[in-house]
Protein backbone atom coordinates (compact mmCIF):
# COMPACT_ATOMS: atom_id res chain seq x y z
CA UNK A 1 0.00 0.00 0.00
CA UNK A 2 2.74 2.39 1.00
CA UNK A 3 4.69 1.47 -2.16
CA UNK A 4 1.65 2.31 -4.27
CA UNK A 5 1.22 5.73 -2.62
CA UNK A 6 4.93 6.47 -3.04
CA UNK A 7 4.61 5.65 -6.72
CA UNK A 8 1.89 8.33 -7.17
CA UNK A 9 3.59 11.02 -5.06
CA UNK A 10 5.47 12.63 -8.00
CA UNK A 11 2.25 12.78 -10.02
CA UNK A 12 0.36 14.48 -7.17
CA UNK A 13 3.19 16.97 -6.71
CA UNK A 14 3.19 17.84 -10.44
CA UNK A 15 -0.59 18.30 -10.43
CA UNK A 16 -0.30 20.55 -7.37
CA UNK A 17 2.31 22.75 -9.05
CA UNK A 18 0.19 23.06 -12.22
CA UNK A 19 -2.91 23.86 -10.14
CA UNK A 20 -0.95 26.47 -8.19
CA UNK A 21 0.21 28.13 -11.38
CA UNK A 22 -3.33 28.23 -12.78
CA UNK A 23 -4.79 29.67 -9.57
CA UNK A 24 -1.96 32.22 -9.29
CA UNK A 25 -2.47 33.30 -12.90
CA UNK A 26 -6.22 33.61 -12.36
CA UNK A 27 -5.81 35.86 -9.31
CA UNK A 28 -3.02 37.88 -10.91
CA UNK A 29 -5.15 38.59 -13.98
CA UNK A 30 -8.28 39.46 -12.04
CA UNK A 31 -6.83 41.38 -9.10
CA UNK A 32 -3.69 43.13 -10.34
CA UNK A 33 -5.35 45.15 -13.09
CA UNK A 34 -3.70 43.15 -15.88
CA UNK A 35 -0.89 45.77 -15.87
CA UNK A 36 1.81 43.33 -16.92
CA UNK A 37 -0.25 41.94 -19.79
CA UNK A 38 -1.01 45.47 -20.98
CA UNK A 39 2.68 46.37 -21.01
CA UNK A 40 3.54 43.12 -22.79
CA UNK A 41 0.84 43.58 -25.41
CA UNK A 42 1.91 47.21 -26.02
CA UNK A 43 5.55 46.20 -26.27
CA UNK A 44 4.65 43.46 -28.75
CA UNK A 45 2.62 45.99 -30.71
CA UNK A 46 5.66 48.27 -31.04
CA UNK A 47 7.89 45.36 -32.01
CA UNK A 48 5.34 44.15 -34.55
CA UNK A 49 5.08 47.65 -36.04
CA UNK A 50 8.85 47.85 -36.51
CA UNK A 51 8.93 44.38 -38.10
CA UNK A 52 6.07 45.29 -40.47
CA UNK A 53 7.76 48.57 -41.50
CA UNK A 54 11.08 46.80 -41.99
CA UNK A 55 9.47 44.03 -44.01
CA UNK A 56 6.83 45.80 -46.09
CA UNK A 57 7.51 49.57 -46.29
CA UNK A 58 7.80 50.95 -49.84
CA UNK A 59 11.37 52.20 -49.35
CA UNK A 60 14.38 50.80 -47.53
CA UNK A 61 14.32 51.96 -43.90
CA UNK A 62 17.04 51.93 -41.25
CA UNK A 63 15.05 50.56 -38.31
CA UNK A 64 17.78 51.53 -35.83
CA UNK A 65 17.51 55.17 -36.91
CA UNK A 66 13.74 54.92 -36.55
CA UNK A 67 14.10 53.66 -32.98
CA UNK A 68 16.61 56.43 -32.15
CA UNK A 69 14.10 59.03 -33.32
CA UNK A 70 11.18 57.37 -31.53
CA UNK A 71 12.83 57.06 -28.10
CA UNK A 72 12.89 60.82 -27.33
CA UNK A 73 9.29 61.12 -28.50
CA UNK A 74 8.12 58.35 -26.16
CA UNK A 75 9.89 59.89 -23.15
CA UNK A 76 8.60 63.37 -23.98
CA UNK A 77 5.10 62.08 -23.29
CA UNK A 78 6.04 61.62 -19.60
CA UNK A 79 7.50 64.91 -18.34
CA UNK A 80 9.86 67.66 -19.55
CA UNK A 81 12.97 66.15 -17.96
CA UNK A 82 12.85 62.45 -18.87
CA UNK A 83 15.20 62.25 -21.84
CA UNK A 84 16.97 59.82 -24.16
CA UNK A 85 20.68 60.31 -24.90
CA UNK A 86 22.22 58.52 -27.88
CA UNK A 87 25.42 56.54 -27.36
CA UNK A 88 27.60 59.09 -29.17
CA UNK A 89 26.33 61.90 -26.91
CA UNK A 90 26.54 60.15 -23.54
CA UNK A 91 30.17 61.08 -22.88
CA UNK A 92 29.55 64.75 -23.69
CA UNK A 93 26.46 64.77 -21.46
CA UNK A 94 28.39 63.31 -18.51
CA UNK A 95 31.76 65.07 -18.82
CA UNK A 96 30.77 68.31 -17.07
CA UNK A 97 29.56 66.43 -13.99
CA UNK A 98 32.23 63.74 -13.76
CA UNK A 99 34.99 66.15 -12.80
CA UNK A 100 37.33 65.23 -15.64
CA UNK A 101 37.53 63.98 -19.22
CA UNK A 102 40.24 62.69 -21.50
CA UNK A 103 41.30 65.19 -24.14
CA UNK A 104 43.89 67.76 -25.24
CA UNK A 105 43.09 70.44 -22.66
CA UNK A 106 41.84 73.50 -24.51
CA UNK A 107 38.80 75.71 -24.44
CA UNK A 108 37.80 76.56 -27.99
CA UNK A 109 35.30 78.58 -29.95
CA UNK A 110 34.29 78.39 -33.61
CA UNK A 111 34.69 81.51 -35.74
CA UNK A 112 34.28 81.59 -39.54
CA UNK A 113 34.04 77.77 -39.70
CA UNK A 114 37.39 77.38 -37.92
CA UNK A 115 38.26 76.06 -34.45
CA UNK A 116 40.08 78.77 -32.49
CA UNK A 117 41.81 78.09 -29.20
CA UNK A 118 40.32 80.45 -26.61
CA UNK A 119 42.18 79.23 -23.52
CA UNK A 120 44.77 76.54 -22.81
CA UNK A 121 44.49 74.66 -19.52
CA UNK A 122 47.58 75.26 -17.42
CA UNK A 123 50.04 72.36 -17.38
CA UNK A 124 47.68 70.34 -19.57
CA UNK A 125 48.61 68.26 -22.64
CA UNK A 126 48.05 71.10 -25.12
CA UNK A 127 50.18 73.59 -23.17
CA UNK A 128 52.98 71.05 -22.78
CA UNK A 129 52.86 70.41 -26.53
CA UNK A 130 53.13 74.12 -27.33
CA UNK A 131 49.59 75.28 -28.17
CA UNK A 132 48.73 78.84 -27.14
CA UNK A 133 45.51 80.85 -26.95
CA UNK A 134 44.67 82.30 -30.35
CA UNK A 135 45.88 79.32 -32.39
CA UNK A 136 43.58 78.17 -35.20
CA UNK A 137 43.20 74.41 -35.64
CA UNK A 138 42.84 73.75 -39.37
CA UNK A 139 43.92 70.09 -39.55
CA UNK A 140 43.33 67.05 -37.34
CA UNK A 141 45.40 63.90 -38.01
CA UNK A 142 46.47 65.18 -41.45
CA UNK A 143 42.86 65.77 -42.56
CA UNK A 144 41.62 69.33 -43.22
CA UNK A 145 39.19 70.51 -40.56
CA UNK A 146 37.62 73.73 -41.79
CA UNK A 147 34.29 74.68 -43.35
CA UNK A 148 30.79 73.36 -42.75
CA UNK A 149 32.06 70.13 -41.20
CA UNK A 150 33.29 72.13 -38.18
CA UNK A 151 30.76 71.96 -35.34
CA UNK A 152 31.16 71.83 -31.57
CA UNK A 153 30.16 68.16 -31.55
CA UNK A 154 32.54 67.18 -34.36
CA UNK A 155 35.43 69.16 -32.84
CA UNK A 156 34.97 67.48 -29.45
CA UNK A 157 34.69 64.08 -31.15
CA UNK A 158 38.05 64.60 -32.88
CA UNK A 159 39.94 66.24 -30.03
CA UNK A 160 38.77 64.08 -27.16
CA UNK A 161 39.87 60.47 -26.89
CA UNK A 162 41.34 57.81 -24.60
CA UNK A 163 44.16 58.85 -22.30
CA UNK A 164 47.71 58.52 -23.73
CA UNK A 165 46.48 58.44 -27.35
CA UNK A 166 47.96 61.02 -29.74
CA UNK A 167 46.34 63.54 -32.05
CA UNK A 168 48.25 65.55 -34.68
CA UNK A 169 47.02 69.12 -35.09
CA UNK A 170 47.67 71.53 -37.95
CA UNK A 171 47.94 75.04 -36.47
CA UNK A 172 47.80 78.51 -37.99
CA UNK A 173 49.26 81.04 -35.54
CA UNK A 174 48.65 84.77 -35.57
CA UNK A 175 51.36 86.58 -37.54
CA UNK A 176 52.63 83.38 -39.22
CA UNK A 177 51.98 82.49 -42.87
CA UNK A 178 52.80 78.77 -42.74
CA UNK A 179 51.09 75.97 -40.88
CA UNK A 180 52.88 74.31 -37.99
CA UNK A 181 52.15 70.78 -36.82
CA UNK A 182 51.87 69.89 -33.13
CA UNK A 183 51.26 66.39 -31.78
CA UNK A 184 49.38 66.30 -28.47
CA UNK A 185 49.21 63.27 -26.18
CA UNK A 186 45.74 63.26 -24.64
CA UNK A 187 45.42 63.20 -20.85
CA UNK A 188 42.92 63.57 -18.01
CA UNK A 189 41.56 67.13 -17.99
CA UNK A 190 39.87 68.35 -14.80
CA UNK A 191 36.57 70.21 -15.19
CA UNK A 192 35.93 72.59 -12.33
CA UNK A 193 32.46 73.29 -10.99
CA UNK A 194 33.70 75.86 -8.45
CA UNK A 195 34.84 78.49 -10.93
CA UNK A 196 35.65 81.42 -8.62
CA UNK A 197 36.61 81.99 -4.98
CA UNK A 198 37.97 85.28 -3.74
CA UNK A 199 37.35 88.06 -1.19
CA UNK A 200 34.71 90.65 -2.04
CA UNK A 201 35.98 92.84 0.79
CA UNK A 202 38.06 92.38 3.95
CA UNK A 203 35.39 90.19 5.59
CA UNK A 204 33.31 88.63 2.83
CA UNK A 205 34.27 85.53 0.90
CA UNK A 206 32.68 84.70 -2.45
CA UNK A 207 32.29 81.29 -4.11
CA UNK A 208 30.79 80.68 -7.55
CA UNK A 209 29.44 77.16 -8.25
CA UNK A 210 28.76 76.45 -11.94
CA UNK A 211 27.14 73.04 -11.48
CA UNK A 212 27.00 70.13 -9.03
CA UNK A 213 29.35 67.38 -10.18
CA UNK A 214 31.28 64.53 -8.59
CA UNK A 215 34.04 66.82 -7.31
CA UNK A 216 32.02 69.90 -6.35
CA UNK A 217 32.13 69.22 -2.60
CA UNK A 218 35.92 68.77 -2.34
CA UNK A 219 36.35 71.80 -4.62
CA UNK A 220 34.16 73.79 -2.22
CA UNK A 221 36.27 72.70 0.77
CA UNK A 222 39.43 73.85 -1.04
CA UNK A 223 37.77 77.21 -1.80
CA UNK A 224 36.70 77.61 1.84
CA UNK A 225 40.24 76.82 3.02
CA UNK A 226 41.58 79.46 0.63
CA UNK A 227 39.12 82.04 1.99
CA UNK A 228 40.00 81.06 5.56
CA UNK A 229 43.59 82.07 4.90
CA UNK A 230 42.24 85.54 4.05
CA UNK A 231 40.22 85.69 7.28
CA UNK A 232 36.69 85.68 5.88
CA UNK A 233 33.80 85.98 8.36
CA UNK A 234 30.88 86.16 5.89
CA UNK A 235 30.19 84.00 2.85
CA UNK A 236 28.18 84.36 -0.35
CA UNK A 237 27.55 81.30 -2.53
CA UNK A 238 26.62 82.25 -6.09
CA UNK A 239 24.29 79.74 -7.77
CA UNK A 240 23.12 82.01 -10.58
CA UNK A 241 23.00 80.21 -13.95
CA UNK A 242 23.72 76.92 -12.15
CA UNK A 243 21.43 74.38 -13.84
CA UNK A 244 22.04 71.64 -11.26
CA UNK A 245 23.67 68.23 -11.31
CA UNK A 246 24.06 65.54 -8.67
CA UNK A 247 21.74 65.54 -5.65
CA UNK A 248 24.49 64.07 -3.45
CA UNK A 249 26.78 67.06 -4.05
CA UNK A 250 24.09 69.55 -3.06
CA UNK A 251 23.40 67.53 0.11
CA UNK A 252 27.11 67.41 1.04
CA UNK A 253 27.42 71.18 0.67
CA UNK A 254 24.27 71.91 2.67
CA UNK A 255 25.65 69.63 5.38
CA UNK A 256 28.57 72.04 5.88
CA UNK A 257 26.25 74.85 6.95
CA UNK A 258 23.29 73.24 8.76
CA UNK A 259 23.00 71.83 12.30
CA UNK A 260 22.74 68.17 13.26
CA UNK A 261 19.38 66.58 12.50
CA UNK A 262 18.09 69.37 10.28
CA UNK A 263 16.36 68.13 7.14
CA UNK A 264 18.11 69.09 3.92
CA UNK A 265 15.72 67.57 1.37
CA UNK A 266 13.58 64.48 0.86
CA UNK A 267 12.62 62.56 -2.28
CA UNK A 268 9.53 60.48 -2.94
CA UNK A 269 7.96 58.76 -5.95
CA UNK A 270 5.50 56.02 -6.91
CA UNK A 271 8.19 53.34 -6.80
CA UNK A 272 10.63 55.33 -4.64
CA UNK A 273 9.72 55.38 -0.93
CA UNK A 274 10.35 58.62 0.89
CA UNK A 275 14.04 59.15 1.63
CA UNK A 276 15.14 61.88 4.03
CA UNK A 277 18.55 63.56 3.79
CA UNK A 278 19.50 65.07 7.14
CA UNK A 279 22.52 66.98 8.39
CA UNK A 280 25.02 64.89 10.40
CA UNK A 281 26.28 67.88 12.38
CA UNK A 282 29.89 67.62 11.19
CA UNK A 283 29.89 70.80 9.12
CA UNK A 284 32.58 73.35 9.94
CA UNK A 285 30.55 76.46 9.06
CA UNK A 286 27.29 76.03 10.94
CA UNK A 287 27.25 79.58 12.35
CA UNK A 288 28.89 81.49 9.49
CA UNK A 289 26.74 84.39 8.15
CA UNK A 290 25.56 83.17 4.74
CA UNK A 291 23.91 84.51 1.58
CA UNK A 292 22.94 82.42 -1.47
CA UNK A 293 22.42 84.08 -4.86
CA UNK A 294 19.94 82.60 -7.34
CA UNK A 295 18.21 83.60 -10.56
CA UNK A 296 15.79 82.20 -13.13
CA UNK A 297 18.46 79.81 -14.48
CA UNK A 298 19.20 78.24 -11.07
CA UNK A 299 17.65 74.78 -11.19
CA UNK A 300 17.47 71.31 -9.65
CA UNK A 301 20.40 70.77 -7.24
CA UNK A 302 20.78 74.56 -6.96
CA UNK A 303 17.21 74.74 -5.71
CA UNK A 304 17.86 71.91 -3.26
CA UNK A 305 20.71 73.87 -1.68
CA UNK A 306 18.88 77.21 -1.72
CA UNK A 307 15.68 75.61 -0.41
CA UNK A 308 17.45 73.90 2.48
CA UNK A 309 19.11 77.17 3.54
CA UNK A 310 15.85 79.12 3.23
CA UNK A 311 13.53 76.63 4.95
CA UNK A 312 15.90 76.16 7.89
CA UNK A 313 16.34 79.97 8.16
CA UNK A 314 20.07 79.40 7.93
CA UNK A 315 20.82 82.31 5.57
CA UNK A 316 19.29 84.80 3.16
CA UNK A 317 18.41 84.06 -0.47
CA UNK A 318 18.97 87.01 -2.82
CA UNK A 319 18.14 87.41 -6.51
CA UNK A 320 15.21 86.33 -8.65
CA UNK A 321 12.86 83.32 -8.58
CA UNK A 322 14.61 80.10 -9.58
CA UNK A 323 13.72 77.82 -12.49
CA UNK A 324 11.39 75.38 -10.72
CA UNK A 325 12.72 71.87 -11.38
CA UNK A 326 11.69 69.48 -8.62
CA UNK A 327 11.97 66.17 -10.49
CA UNK A 328 14.67 63.57 -9.81
CA UNK A 329 16.16 61.64 -12.76
CA UNK A 330 17.87 58.26 -12.63
CA UNK A 331 20.33 57.38 -15.43
CA UNK A 332 19.68 53.95 -16.99
CA UNK A 333 22.16 52.65 -19.57
CA UNK A 334 21.40 50.30 -22.47
CA UNK A 335 23.68 47.64 -23.89
CA UNK A 336 24.72 49.91 -26.80
CA UNK A 337 25.82 52.54 -24.20
CA UNK A 338 22.95 54.89 -24.99
CA UNK A 339 20.97 55.88 -21.92
CA UNK A 340 17.81 57.44 -20.60
CA UNK A 341 17.41 59.80 -17.69
CA UNK A 342 14.06 58.76 -16.25
CA UNK A 343 12.14 60.76 -13.67
CA UNK A 344 11.61 58.45 -10.68
CA UNK A 345 10.73 60.87 -7.87
CA UNK A 346 10.07 64.43 -6.81
CA UNK A 347 12.15 66.25 -4.29
CA UNK A 348 10.77 68.34 -1.45
CA UNK A 349 12.39 71.07 0.61
CA UNK A 350 12.42 70.79 4.43
CA UNK A 351 9.10 72.67 4.82
CA UNK A 352 7.43 70.08 2.57
CA UNK A 353 7.12 72.07 -0.64
CA UNK A 354 7.72 70.60 -4.07
CA UNK A 355 9.10 73.42 -6.17
CA UNK A 356 8.47 71.76 -9.55
CA UNK A 357 6.59 74.23 -11.71
CA UNK A 358 3.42 72.98 -13.43
CA UNK A 359 3.64 71.01 -16.66
CA UNK A 360 1.44 68.82 -18.82
CA UNK A 361 2.54 65.51 -20.28
CA UNK A 362 3.65 65.58 -23.87
CA UNK A 363 5.09 68.54 -25.76
CA UNK A 364 4.33 71.42 -23.40
CA UNK A 365 5.01 74.67 -25.20
CA UNK A 366 4.10 76.74 -22.15
CA UNK A 367 6.70 74.91 -20.05
CA UNK A 368 9.39 75.41 -22.67
CA UNK A 369 8.60 79.11 -22.91
CA UNK A 370 8.09 79.71 -19.19
CA UNK A 371 11.17 81.92 -18.73
CA UNK A 372 10.22 84.01 -21.77
CA UNK A 373 6.71 84.35 -20.36
CA UNK A 374 8.10 85.47 -16.98
CA UNK A 375 10.24 88.05 -18.74
CA UNK A 376 7.38 89.39 -20.83
CA UNK A 377 5.00 89.88 -17.91
CA UNK A 378 7.67 91.70 -15.91
CA UNK A 379 8.76 89.18 -13.28
CA UNK A 380 12.45 89.88 -13.89
CA UNK A 381 11.91 93.57 -13.12
CA UNK A 382 9.28 93.66 -10.35
CA UNK A 383 8.74 91.41 -7.34
CA UNK A 384 5.01 92.17 -7.49
CA UNK A 385 4.84 90.39 -10.86
CA UNK A 386 5.81 87.01 -9.39
CA UNK A 387 2.80 84.66 -9.63
CA UNK A 388 2.56 82.17 -6.77
CA UNK A 389 0.31 79.32 -7.90
CA UNK A 390 1.30 76.76 -5.25
CA UNK A 391 0.30 76.39 -1.59
CA UNK A 392 1.92 78.25 1.30
CA UNK A 393 4.43 76.61 3.61
CA UNK A 394 6.44 77.94 6.54
CA UNK A 395 10.13 77.99 7.38
CA UNK A 396 11.38 76.96 10.81
CA UNK A 397 10.98 80.60 11.94
CA UNK A 398 7.44 80.76 10.57
CA UNK A 399 8.19 82.76 7.43
CA UNK A 400 5.87 82.10 4.47
CA UNK A 401 7.34 80.31 1.45
CA UNK A 402 5.60 78.91 -1.61
CA UNK A 403 5.58 75.62 -3.48
CA UNK A 404 4.66 74.97 -7.08
CA UNK A 405 7.28 76.93 -8.98
CA UNK A 406 10.85 77.58 -7.91
CA UNK A 407 12.48 79.26 -4.91
CA UNK A 408 11.37 82.85 -4.38
CA UNK A 409 14.24 84.88 -2.91
CA UNK A 410 14.01 86.63 0.46
CA UNK A 411 15.40 89.77 -1.17
CA UNK A 412 14.43 90.45 -4.77
CA UNK A 413 16.98 92.07 -7.11
CA UNK A 414 15.54 93.06 -10.51
CA UNK A 415 17.39 92.63 -13.76
CA UNK A 416 19.21 95.84 -14.58
CA UNK A 417 17.73 97.48 -17.70
CA UNK A 418 19.29 100.92 -17.27
CA UNK A 419 21.01 101.79 -20.52
CA UNK A 420 19.50 98.96 -22.59
CA UNK A 421 18.75 100.05 -26.17
CA UNK A 422 17.87 98.19 -29.36
CA UNK A 423 21.47 98.74 -30.50
CA UNK A 424 22.85 97.03 -27.39
CA UNK A 425 20.38 94.15 -27.72
CA UNK A 426 21.38 93.49 -31.32
CA UNK A 427 25.10 93.83 -30.56
CA UNK A 428 24.91 91.32 -27.70
CA UNK A 429 22.32 88.84 -28.98
CA UNK A 430 23.81 88.59 -32.49
CA UNK A 431 27.16 87.46 -31.10
CA UNK A 432 28.97 90.47 -32.57
CA UNK A 433 30.44 91.51 -29.22
CA UNK A 434 31.84 88.02 -28.70
CA UNK A 435 33.30 88.02 -32.20
CA UNK A 436 34.86 91.47 -31.79
CA UNK A 437 36.30 90.61 -28.37
CA UNK A 438 37.92 87.48 -29.77
CA UNK A 439 39.40 89.36 -32.72
CA UNK A 440 40.63 92.17 -30.49
CA UNK A 441 42.24 89.66 -28.11
CA UNK A 442 43.99 87.91 -30.99
CA UNK A 443 45.37 91.13 -32.42
CA UNK A 444 46.52 92.57 -29.08
CA UNK A 445 47.57 89.46 -27.16
CA UNK A 446 51.21 90.50 -27.02
CA UNK A 447 50.27 93.86 -25.49
CA UNK A 448 48.09 92.27 -22.77
CA UNK A 449 50.04 89.13 -21.92
CA UNK A 450 51.76 90.64 -18.88
CA UNK A 451 48.50 91.47 -17.07
CA UNK A 452 47.76 88.80 -14.46
CA UNK A 453 44.72 90.29 -12.71
CA UNK A 454 41.28 91.50 -13.77
CA UNK A 455 41.82 94.93 -12.21
CA UNK A 456 45.12 95.54 -14.04
CA UNK A 457 43.71 94.48 -17.41
CA UNK A 458 40.54 96.50 -16.78
CA UNK A 459 42.51 99.73 -16.27
CA UNK A 460 44.44 99.07 -19.48
CA UNK A 461 41.26 98.41 -21.51
CA UNK A 462 39.57 101.56 -20.25
CA UNK A 463 42.35 103.57 -21.89
CA UNK A 464 41.91 101.75 -25.22
CA UNK A 465 38.37 103.01 -25.91
CA UNK A 466 37.15 99.53 -26.83
CA UNK A 467 33.56 100.76 -27.28
CA UNK A 468 34.47 103.11 -30.11
CA UNK A 469 36.61 100.40 -31.71
CA UNK A 470 33.70 97.98 -31.51
CA UNK A 471 31.19 100.45 -32.96
CA UNK A 472 33.49 101.18 -35.90
CA UNK A 473 34.10 97.46 -36.51
CA UNK A 474 30.39 96.61 -36.15
CA UNK A 475 29.40 99.36 -38.62
CA UNK A 476 31.62 97.68 -41.24
CA UNK A 477 30.07 94.30 -40.43
CA UNK A 478 26.37 95.07 -40.70
CA UNK A 479 25.40 96.81 -37.43
CA UNK A 480 24.76 100.44 -38.30
CA UNK A 481 26.23 103.05 -35.95
CA UNK A 482 23.63 104.72 -33.71
CA UNK A 483 25.46 107.44 -31.83
CA UNK A 484 22.67 108.35 -29.39
CA UNK A 485 22.01 104.71 -28.54
CA UNK A 486 25.73 104.01 -28.21
CA UNK A 487 26.02 106.90 -25.75
CA UNK A 488 23.05 105.66 -23.72
CA UNK A 489 24.36 102.07 -23.67
CA UNK A 490 28.03 103.04 -23.29
CA UNK A 491 28.57 101.51 -19.83
CA UNK A 492 26.80 98.28 -20.77
CA UNK A 493 28.77 97.97 -23.99
CA UNK A 494 32.06 98.66 -22.24
CA UNK A 495 31.25 96.16 -19.49
CA UNK A 496 30.34 93.39 -21.92
CA UNK A 497 33.22 93.99 -24.36
CA UNK A 498 35.91 94.29 -21.68
CA UNK A 499 34.56 91.33 -19.70
CA UNK A 500 34.95 89.06 -22.72
CA UNK A 501 38.49 90.28 -23.42
CA UNK A 502 39.37 89.66 -19.75
CA UNK A 503 37.86 86.17 -20.04
CA UNK A 504 39.87 85.45 -23.19
CA UNK A 505 43.16 86.64 -21.67
CA UNK A 506 42.80 85.35 -18.09
CA UNK A 507 40.19 82.89 -16.79
CA UNK A 508 36.64 82.51 -15.54
CA UNK A 509 37.47 83.71 -12.02
CA UNK A 510 38.94 86.98 -13.35
CA UNK A 511 35.90 87.41 -15.59
CA UNK A 512 33.54 86.83 -12.63
CA UNK A 513 35.51 89.20 -10.40
CA UNK A 514 35.28 91.96 -13.03
CA UNK A 515 31.51 91.52 -13.49
CA UNK A 516 30.83 91.42 -9.75
CA UNK A 517 32.30 94.90 -9.17
CA UNK A 518 29.00 96.64 -9.94
CA UNK A 519 26.61 93.69 -9.71
CA UNK A 520 23.37 94.76 -7.92
CA UNK A 521 22.98 91.39 -6.13
CA UNK A 522 26.54 91.62 -4.82
CA UNK A 523 25.89 95.20 -3.64
CA UNK A 524 22.75 94.03 -1.82
CA UNK A 525 24.69 91.16 -0.25
CA UNK A 526 27.44 93.41 1.13
CA UNK A 527 24.82 95.79 2.51
CA UNK A 528 23.12 92.89 4.30
CA UNK A 529 26.38 91.73 5.88
CA UNK A 530 27.24 95.28 7.00
CA UNK A 531 23.89 95.38 8.81
CA UNK A 532 24.47 91.94 10.41
CA UNK A 533 21.15 90.83 8.93
CA UNK A 534 21.97 87.64 7.02
CA UNK A 535 20.13 85.39 9.49
CA UNK A 536 16.37 85.67 8.79
CA UNK A 537 14.30 86.78 11.77
CA UNK A 538 11.06 85.08 12.87
CA UNK A 539 7.86 86.74 11.76
CA UNK A 540 6.03 88.50 14.57
CA UNK A 541 2.72 86.76 15.24
CA UNK A 542 0.06 86.77 17.90
CA UNK A 543 -0.71 83.57 19.77
CA UNK A 544 -3.92 83.02 17.77
CA UNK A 545 -2.01 83.53 14.48
CA UNK A 546 0.55 80.92 15.50
CA UNK A 547 -2.22 78.37 16.15
CA UNK A 548 -3.85 79.19 12.82
CA UNK A 549 -0.47 78.99 11.09
CA UNK A 550 0.23 75.53 12.51
CA UNK A 551 -3.18 74.35 11.31
CA UNK A 552 -2.62 75.89 7.86
CA UNK A 553 0.77 74.17 7.59
CA UNK A 554 -0.68 70.74 8.29
CA UNK A 555 -3.56 71.18 5.86
CA UNK A 556 -1.49 72.66 3.04
CA UNK A 557 1.18 69.99 3.47
CA UNK A 558 -1.43 67.26 2.93
CA UNK A 559 -2.92 69.19 0.03
CA UNK A 560 0.48 69.67 -1.60
CA UNK A 561 1.25 65.98 -1.31
CA UNK A 562 -2.04 65.08 -2.96
CA UNK A 563 -1.50 67.57 -5.78
CA UNK A 564 2.02 66.24 -6.40
CA UNK A 565 0.69 62.75 -7.11
CA UNK A 566 -2.52 63.68 -8.95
Amino acid sequence: MSNKSNRFTPIWMALSVVLGILVGTFYANHFSGNRLSIINSSGNKLNNLLHIVDDQYVDTINVNDLVEKAMPQILSELDPHSVYIGAKDVQIANDDLKGSFSGVGIEFTIRYDTVRVQNVIGNGPAERAGLIAGDKIVEVDDSPFVGKIVTNEEAMHRLKGPKDTKVKLGIMRYGEKTMRHITVTRGEIPTKSVTASYMLDDETGYIKIKNFGENTYPELLIALAKLSQNGFSNLVIDLRNNTGGYLASAVQIANEFLSKGQLIVYTEGRKSPRQDYRCDGRGSYQQLPLVVLIDEASASASEILAGSIQDNDRGTIIGRRSFGKGLVQQPIEFSDHSMIRLTIARYYTPSGRCIQKPYTSGSDKNYEEDLLSRYQHGEFFSQDSIKHTGPQFHTSNGRVVYGGGGITPDIFVPEDTLGVTSYYKEASMSGMILQFAFNYTDENRSKMKDFKSASGLEHYLKRQNTVEKFVTWADKNGLKRRNLMVQKSYKLLERYINSRIIYNMLDEEAWTEYLNQDDPAIMETLKLFRNNASFPKPEEKTKSQKVASAFDYRSTHVKATLIAYA
